[in-house]
């Protein structure tokens, strides 16, 4: 079995590699790295993790972790009351590291294909909010995340565990998730730059 998911990968390599040549990343108009390799290449990522650690992709968890390690710092009392980190204790595991390793790989993904800019504002944000707008990214951000983190947990998963792992498994309930983020996050950002 394992012999056939390592022949799997090497194919699914193989066809990454013929897509790469279809689109050169030095012919792309964006970023370095090709979109139809590192597509392929989460793919991948998802057989084989599903297959050697029969665990999905997602990312959600690792906040829920994160705000119980805080709570315990802060208010260890209350965070034992939680039912949810009775049930959950927050712990350094699957999810947490995945994270972890995603913003490290997303840090060498950027080095390696020269996408590291010494800018704290985009020019599409200054196009349209200026340049003395820090205040406003920064607020910008933090809710965006916030209600990001609690949509994913409302959700039951996030872009990742239902964009990738649940519509990868063809779960309905995922690919209606996964277009619902799409249509909202197009609704949002249109109407957040058309205000402006």
């Amino acid at each position: 079995m394992k012999t056939a998911a390592a022949l799997l990968f090497l194919g699914s390599l193989q066809a990454a590699s013929a897509a790469e040549r279809v689109a050169l990343a030095s012919e792309y108009d964006g970023a370095a790295w090709s979109p139809y390799l590192v597509g392929a290449a989460i793919g991948v990522l998802s057989w084989l993790t599903f297959y050697f650690a029969d665990k999905s992709i997602g990312a959600s968890s690792f906040y829920a972790a994160l705000a119980g390690f805080i709570g315990k710092a802060i208010s260890p009392a209350h965070i034992a009351k939680l039912h949810y980190f009775r049930k959950n204790p927050p712990k350094i595991g699957w999810g947490f590291v995945f994270v972890i390793a995603t913003v490290i790989g997303g840090f060498l993904a950027a080095s390696t294909g020269g996408e590291i800019r010494n800018e704290w504002l985009h020019p599409m944000w200054t196009d349209h909010f200026g340049e003395n707008s820090m205040g406003q990214r920064l607020l910008t951000a933090i809710l965006g995340g916030a209600l990001m983190a609690f949509g994913a947990r409302l959700a039951g998963g996030c872009t990742s565990g239902h964009g990738i792992s649940g519509t990868l498994q063809l779960n309905l309930g995922s690919w209606l998730t996964a277009g619902g983020m799409f249509i909202g996050g197009i609704i949002v950002a249109k109407l957040f730059f058309l205000i402006a």
